[in-house]
């Protein structure tokens, strides 16, 4: 993983990426930023990342030292207070830390991936029937770079009822493979959460965990199971071999607005699904950068 790349870098990447077993290349990478680092050297090892990455270490739950490896810092926690919700819950918040990136209406079913490039809802959620709930509502893309928070969070109260896991690519999704991929989002691998908002009038919102080159995996906090090491016999995302599998919970997993709900294990994208009824707040545009908590979206 790096910094976001020149377009002619990015470009010459991605070809040759498209070459590459990205699952394996991803999995040993996830395992290296997954070793220990001697705590003497975590402020030499862990703050040159950090700046590498453009990192905002005075953001970090923890001092440098106390994080144990890349990882455990890449995933790191924000300071306690550091972010707020809406305590309306009719009104959804930006569940990360990121760069808007298209955003509208789902019509056809298709949404918006870039300029003149599109792609199904039913082939991002590996599920006709979800996606048929979805047509004439709208959507919301994250992208989050090397130096986001990488934890993905509730954008409003409500209960976990279902969830999704797609195995896909492992493709980049910077600027240049989004504006030149086809169906790159649907292409990739996916955990979708479904979320059943308090407020009726929110309906059921999607919450799509897209990963990316370099991801070594996403975990789910509302279901740890999911998150067991590789071999340990449950199901874990990013792992040769894997097919579609849906869990349903019941009861479902109550979430309170912000709870953590994923994370991104080295980064990537997600995208939000609302159904007919709610609107986008106006001033949201492509390039914005949003912060956890931050309103995008309401019952009309």
């Amino acid at each position: 993983m790096a910094p976001d790349l020149p377009p002619r870098r990015a470009f010459a990447l991605l070809a040759l990426l498209g070459r590459l077993p990205q699952g394996a290349l991803s999995r040993a990478f996830g395992r290296l930023a997954d070793l220990p680092v001697p705590r003497p050297l975590r402020p030499t090892v862990i703050g040159g990342f950090a700046r590498m990455m453009r990192i905002d270490v005075a953001e970090a739950e923890k001092p440098l030292a106390d994080y144990p490896s890349i990882n455990a810092f890449f995933v790191r926690r924000l300071r306690p207070g550091l972010r707020s919700f809406p305590v309306d819950p009719t009104v959804a918040a930006s569940p990360v830390d990121g760069i808007v990136g298209q955003l509208g209406r789902i019509e056809a079913g298709r949404l918006l991936q870039a300029k003149g490039r599109d792609y199904g809802c039913a082939h991002l959620l590996d599920d006709d029937d979800a996606a048929a709930g979805y047509e004439g509502g709208v959507f919301l893309t994250f992208y989050l770079s090397p130096r986001h928070y990488h934890r993905i969070h509730a954008p409003c109260p409500g209960t976990i009822g279902q969830a999704r896991h797609v195995p896909g690519a492992l493709l980049p999704v910077h600027a240049p493979a989004v504006a030149h991929v086809p169906d790159l989002f649907p292409r990739n691998e996916r955990l979708i959460c479904y979320l059943d908002a308090a407020a009726g009038a929110l309906g059921r919102v999607a919450v799509v965990a897209v990963g990316a080159y370099n991801v070594g995996r996403i975990s789910a906090a509302f279901d740890p199971e999911w998150n067991a090491p590789p071999g340990a016999g449950a199901r874990v995302t990013n792992q040769p071999g894997a097919r579609a599998l849906t869990r349903s919970y019941s009861p479902p997993v109550p979430v309170a607005p912000g709870a953590e709900i994923m994370a991104f294990h080295l980064g990537s994208t997600v995208v939000l699904l609302f159904q007919p009824g709610v609107r986008l707040e106006p001033a949201l545009a492509p390039g914005q950068e949003l912060r956890l908590g931050q309103p995008v979206a309401s019952a009309r």
